[in-house]
């Protein structure tokens, strides 16, 4: 590892934890001398990769990351084979869904199609949202080659009375997944909101991502056609991406 790189690194991580930061801030929280974070935040500075407040001196994420990003959503091979099924999803059902990938612990949104009900969405892509509270989180974590590890090292916090905090119980939830390749969650994440998601795999037959359907949290539980509406759409994408074999066997 190149010491000066994970320090920039962490700089930045740093600064998209906490929104603005000073160097004081920065070198207390990183363990590393104020000359050595003046330095490097510079260093970035002149990159546009972050940029500081003239009025308080403190710093904060640069427009270069913006730019970064977007070039991240438009080359990115899940996403772009993606876009129609996800519209197609979105348009038959009316309701919200989601495209997202495990940046531990949490999932980040890639691609977001608001509900049909709403004229002006709030577009998601970039939000991130705790793995362990979301179907799409659980659906990406059930496959993922060192899930006990993650579960087990990491405190699963709770966001709601219904979130699932007891990594015995989440283990048996994502046991359940493998087998059927779809996950579950109500409102573990925000109340008054359920979903249901479907793990993505490539070529390699590697989980990708996962495709989740937003729906009003309802007694009744989720709708069997919304279920297979989005186990239909996760298939599709995984195919595009070459895999062989889905969950089940189909």
């Amino acid at each position: 590892m190149i010491q000066s790189v994970d320090r920039a690194i962490r700089i930045l991580l740093a600064l998209q934890d906490e929104g603005v930061l000073g160097v004081s801030d920065l070198a207390s929280r990183l363990g590393l001398a104020k000359g050595t974070v003046h330095g490097l935040l510079q260093t970035l500075a002149a990159h546009s990769l972050v940029e500081q407040d003239p009025t308080s001196g403190k710093y904060m994420l640069g427009p270069a990351l913006l730019v970064m990003g977007n070039v991240y959503l438009n080359s990115h091979d899940l996403r772009v084979r993606s876009l129609r099924w996800v519209a197609s999803l979105g348009e038959s059902t009316g309701l919200a869904v989601r495209l997202g990938v495990l940046v531990w612990p949490d999932v980040v949104i890639i691609h977001h199609v608001g509900p049909a009900e709403v004229a002006v969405p709030v577009s998601e892509v970039g939000l991130s949202m705790p793995a362990h509270a979301t179907a799409l989180g659980k659906a990406l974590l059930a496959f993922h080659p060192e899930r006990r590890r993650l579960v087990s090292e990491h405190s699963l916090s709770r966001l709601t009375g219904k979130t699932v905090t007891d990594p015995k119980a989440l283990e048996k939830q994502l046991d359940e997944i493998v087998t059927s390749g779809v996950a579950f969650e109500d409102q573990e994440a925000v109340v008054g909101e359920a979903s249901v998601a479907g793990a993505i795999f490539d070529r390699s037959g590697q989980v990708a991502g996962a495709v989740a359907l937003v729906v009003p949290a309802d007694e009744s539980g989720i709708d069997p056609s919304f279920v297979a509406a989005v186990r239909d759409t996760a298939r599709g994408i995984s195919r595009e991406l070459g895999a062989a074999v889905w969950p089940g066997g189909e």
